[in-house]
């Protein structure tokens, strides 16, 4: 996070608190709010006019917008990360707060379930925020019952992880351009259908075994049709791709075997060629980042639903990071009290975690 010293420079003091004061009243009530009011408000004596004209600077900054014309100033979501960075005060847990926190995870069992765990804290934290709880595991080899790979833009998919004990996870990969939707369907049947029970490493491993077994397939019959003149390799420049040429149309018409060896060449070409696609997908999708931060716009996944979430990741006895929690909520949640609830709760799990 930037140094706050080096943020608030970028306002002087009195931009600063007519900033902040258009913030907090978003934050507190969601709506604009004009020059005549925030004279009223401010802790300094300033005139409604002084105050448009400072909002017009904030608003020249793309800090703040008019929703419509005479109304008064929101922030944009350029200010509401201004505001985080470099204005919230985060504020000390009530009492009953750290309370209600301490004895929901202090009461859980001494060994307690890994998933009861999770499903405690995310119904803790909705309750704290009258938000929705979030809680995302780390990546583990689990074994699988469903992928979907659904395209977000051009060169981006969302893969949703489906595991045999129905929990669901979301990555977000970086495909090639040339992927045409159809391969998605056709990749996340196959998988579907394929990897049922197995794990990620596992499905990876039955595909290749299955391309090695039709690519043997493939050069025995291919071998046989162009040691009966029947048909020949065609190869290009570069010799990386290679093109059977079927010749001999006399002796095809009289050798049905033939003509169900060249059908057979042909699917397992089709075949072959859809698993490399699987498998570059599944690649991607192992290695893909799962969702962790999204504030409003910031991505593009949650450009239109001016959603917010904070987050704090949880450890293991190494100090390794094995999952984060939080809250998901509208952009003008209450950060100075969501943040430090948060926190809390991160802290008294990794404790209980090691």
């Amino acid at each position: 996070m930037p140094h706050k010293k080096r943020i608030f420079a970028q306002l002087n003091e009195r931009s600063h608190k007519i900033f902040c004061s258009i913030v907090e009243s978003y934050l507190e009530n969601g709506e604009p709010i004009g020059s005549r009011n925030l004279s009223k408000a401010l802790p300094i004596k300033l005139s409604p006019a002084s105050i448009r004209n400072v909002m017009a600077d904030l608003e020249e900054r793309g800090f703040v917008y008019a929703p419509h014309v005479s109304a008064g100033r929101l922030p944009t979501q350029k200010g509401l990360r201004f505001f985080v960075d470099a204005c919230l005060e985060l504020r000390q847990l009530s009492k009953k707060e750290q309370d209600e926190i301490d004895s929901t995870i202090g009461n859980l069992d001494a060994r307690p379930n890994y998933e009861t765990i999770l499903s405690e804290t995310s119904d803790l934290l909705s309750g704290l925020s009258c938000c929705a709880g979030v809680v995302l595991e780390s990546k583990g080899d689990k074994k699988l019952q469903q992928v979907e790979f659904i395209r977000l833009e051009d060169t981006k998919a969302l893969v949703v992880l489906v595991s045999t004990d129905r929990e669901v996870e979301n990555r977000i990969i970086n495909i090639p351009l040339d992927i045409p939707n159809s391969s998605l369907i056709e990749a996340s049947n196959y998988l579907s259908t394929h990897l049922r029970g197995r794990t990620i490493t596992e499905t990876k491993a039955f595909i290749e075994r299955e391309q090695k077994v039709e690519k043997a397939q493939l050069d025995s019959l291919t071998r046989t049709l162009v040691e009966a003149g029947i048909a020949s390799w065609q190869e290009n420049a570069s010799g990386n791709n290679r093109t059977l040429i079927v010749r001999g149309q006399a002796k095809l018409l009289n050798n049905l075997n033939a003509s169900e060896d060249i059908e057979r060449v042909r699917q397992l070409f089709i075949d072959l060629e859809r698993k490399s696609e699987v498998m570059e997908l599944f690649s991607l999708a192992e290695k893909g980042n799962g969702v962790r931060i999204f504030i409003g716009s910031e991505n593009k996944l949650f450009s239109l639903s001016g959603s917010s979430l904070v987050l704090s990741p949880y450890y293991d006895s190494e100090k390794k990071v094995i999952g984060v929690l939080g809250v998901i909520g509208p952009t003008r949640l209450n950060y100075a009290r969501i943040v430090p609830v948060v926190d809390y709760t991160a802290k008294l799990v990794t404790h209980l975690l090691t």
